[in-house]
């Protein structure tokens, strides 16, 4: 029996319970949490703007201690330290055969035959994004856990799992960022602030960073922004101010939202380069005509989990870390418990903070 924090149905409150574990099966791997970041894509699930079978226990970004292995597993052993990983590709799919990892068709289905239960009940809990590390242990499929590199602190580590391979890999898959560029990071959370490290890892010459909240300029230019621009309906023309009424080379958003898209792609040059990693609505309907469409030249992408392969850019990012180039702890500006969590929603939806990390 362990603690977790159960969402019973979309909106609902969230509650802290325990729950019962089944040892781990065949190819599945039980992990002792040492911490989960909180991500965007956890509040888009308990609000409903994704869909996930409830009640669940969500959580997606962490890492761990494995406890326990079952058969067949041979990758991971009781006492490594592991990252989990929330989509792991099948190697089979149409997307996996082109290279395309992060675009499985059957990413989402890892530990479809692990079922906890609440303790107090025997209600099925379904597993959030595979993994389910809002709990303070969890069983998940053996190609949902990656060994944690050498020279990560364990709860650093949990942050690989989703903000930094999405933020780096924004820059350097999706948008290609290439040294001497100038790039704008539309949102300064968690994601927003790996995005900004990864432009100043690829040699970016100048990095703006845009946000609602004035009070987030110090948090970013940490993280490598080298200007700073609050958020408003002026947003592309303040940032063409900067860059010579050109508009800078790449923009990343990281917010999901259909005005942030567009001022993103607005902030552009003529030929250059959007990538949009926030998470938005159906409602979040973004417009172009014809004619700008022609005369900009620009691309916009869609970017998922960063077009990362984890198995290959975890030591890549690893080795970024031990050399200083990458800083985990600047993402992280709140240190919660389970309890914690409606607290760190809160503060997503106001715009204020980085990465909320629990700790256990």
């Amino acid at each position: 029996m362990v603690r977790a924090a159960v969402f019973p149905a979309v909106g609902a409150p969230m509650e802290i319970a325990d729950i019962d574990l089944p040892e781990p099966g065949p190819g599945q791997v039980r992990v002792r949490l040492a911490a989960a970041g909180v991500c965007h894509s956890d509040l888009s699930l308990a609000n409903g703007t994704m869909r996930v079978p409830v009640p669940a226990v969500l959580g997606h970004e962490g890492a761990g201690t494995v406890v326990s292995v079952g058969e067949g597993v041979t990758h991971v052993a009781p006492g490594d330290g592991v990252v989990l990983n929330w989509a792991p590709s099948c190697g089979s799919c149409h997307a996996c055969e082109l290279g395309e990892v992060w675009l499985c068709a059957h990413a989402l289905a890892g530990s479809a035959n692990v079922h906890a239960r609440r303790s107090s009940d025997g209600s099925e809990l379904h597993p959030g994004l595979n993994v389910a590390a809002f709990a303070e242990e969890t069983v998940v499929a053996g190609n949902c856990v990656l060994p944690v590199p050498d020279g990560v602190p364990l709860t650093d580590a949990a942050l690989l799992g989703c903000a930094v391979l999405t933020g780096y890999g924004a820059v350097h898959h999706s948008a290609r960022v290439r040294k001497g560029e100038t790039v704008a990071v539309h949102g300064v959370g968690g994601l927003g602030l790996a995005a900004l490290q990864a432009a100043r890892v690829a040699g970016a010459s100048r990095i703006v960073a845009v946000d609602v909240s004035p009070d987030k300029e110090e948090l970013a230019r940490r993280a490598g922004a080298t200007d700073y621009v609050v958020a408003s309906d002026t947003t592309a023309r303040d940032i063409r101010a900067l860059t010579g009424k050109q508009g800078v080379d790449v923009a990343v958003e990281c917010v999901g939202r259909a005005a942030t898209i567009r001022a993103a792609w607005d902030s552009t040059r003529r030929g250059g380069r959007t990538t949009v990693v926030g998470i938005g609505g159906k409602d979040q309907e973004v417009t172009f005509n014809a004619l700008e469409l022609f005369h900009w030249g620009r691309t916009l992408s869609g970017c998922v989990y960063g077009n990362s392969d984890p198995s290959a850019d975890l030591p890549v990012l690893a080795e970024h870390i031990r050399e200083g180039r990458l800083d985990l702890s600047v993402l992280v500006t709140d240190r919660i418990g389970l309890d914690g969590i409606p607290a760190a929603f809160d503060n997503m939806l106001a715009g204020k903070g980085g990465r909320a990390l629990v700790v256990f």
